[in-house]
């Protein structure tokens, strides 16, 4: 890792929300590029569980062990599997789990991963660096399919229409690189007027990451899992960058805190009641950032932190929280 001090989104709030203490111990779900995990270790004498499902930030990662010893623990992994990857380093509760949603900051500066249409690379974007690319759903998938998933995850109302010039643009060859997908999408979207519009191959962009890297099942494991391990006491802090991964988050915290709102006013209360709650909500509405956070990294903009803390009801079995 460089001597470069990376600082997260949401940095200081995080380590408030978690209420870092010494001789605690805390998970950091997405690893990145350290930021959360330096935070913490600098903050008290505890100890951090960093887990990560991209290697290359496993590796980055290592001159952070000899810095901090035996009070970090580097885990190549996903964050939906925290309990069983604790378990077997030989933890089973922690104080807190720090979670920061979506791509980091080293994936979409490093052209080569094919996360980013800012510089040409290979049409990449998996975070694990396995399994189906970017490319081979883009030249694989059907026209229907491509259209339904760019509209479902990139929340992009000319789904139909990029779809459509994809598949027609593919019949003249594979589309391989980050530059030749995001020309198709400009070349089919219009570029909306005025300050702050964002790129028109963005919100394709987003859809296939989210679906090659499965994000928002991720998420939803994430989450079940943190709430598993989370000890009575501990917190959940979550950063999400868009409303697709908020939503879900707000209404996890929310179900859990047994805040579900009846389908009707006009149905019958029955009395039924459900689990105990296993969680309470701390920040009913999200944090965002500052304007000073927010001049100095425009990422930031649309970073939102929930917060919740675990009562000492049991985890809820999945089949009742659905």
């Amino acid at each position: 890792m460089s001597g470069t001090v990376h600082i997260p989104v949401l940095r200081d709030e995080v380590v408030d929300a978690l209420k870092i203490e010494d001789g605690k111990i805390f998970l950091d779900g997405t690893f990145g590029a350290g930021g959360y995990t330096t935070a913490i270790l600098e903050t008290a004498d505890c100890k951090v569980v960093a887990i990560d499902r991209d290697p290359d930030a496993i590796a980055r990662g290592k001159p952070l062990i000899e810095r901090f010893g035996d009070r970090l623990t580097l885990i190549e992994g996903r964050f939906g599997d925290m309990d069983t990857l604790l378990q077997e380093a030989g933890i089973a509760h922690v104080d807190g789990v720090a979670l920061d949603i979506g791509v980091s900051s080293p994936q979409i500066d490093e052209a080569a991963r094919g996360f980013s249409f800012r510089e040409d690379g290979p049409l990449d974007m998996r975070m694990e660096q396995s399994g189906p690319s970017a490319a081979d759903v883009v030249n694989n998938e059907s026209e229907q399919n491509l259209a339904n998933l760019i509209y479902r995850l990139g929340e992009e109302r000319h789904s139909r229409r990029i779809a459509k010039a994809i598949v027609l643009a593919r019949t003249s060859g594979a589309i391989v690189r980050t530059s030749q997908l995001a020309e198709i999408v400009r070349g089919v979207v219009p570029r909306a007027r005025g300050k702050d519009t964002i790129d028109p191959a963005t919100r394709t962009f987003q859809a296939l990451r989210i679906h090659v890297n499965d994000e928002l099942g991720e998420l939803d494991r994430g989450l079940a899992a943190a709430e598993r391990v989370l000890r009575p006491g501990g917190r959940l802090a979550v950063v999400s960058f868009h409303s697709l991964e908020d939503r879900r988050v707000k209404t996890f915290i929310r179900t859990r805190a047994g805040k579900t709102a009846r389908p009707s006013r006009h149905v019958p209360d029955t009395g039924a009641t459900g689990p105990a709650p296993s969680f309470v909500e701390i920040t009913r509405k999200p944090i965002g950032p500052g304007a000073e956070e927010e001049k100095r990294n425009p990422r930031a903009r649309s970073a939102r932190l929930r917060v919740a803390e675990r009562t000492d009801a049991p985890a809820w079995d999945d089949r009742e929280a659905a």
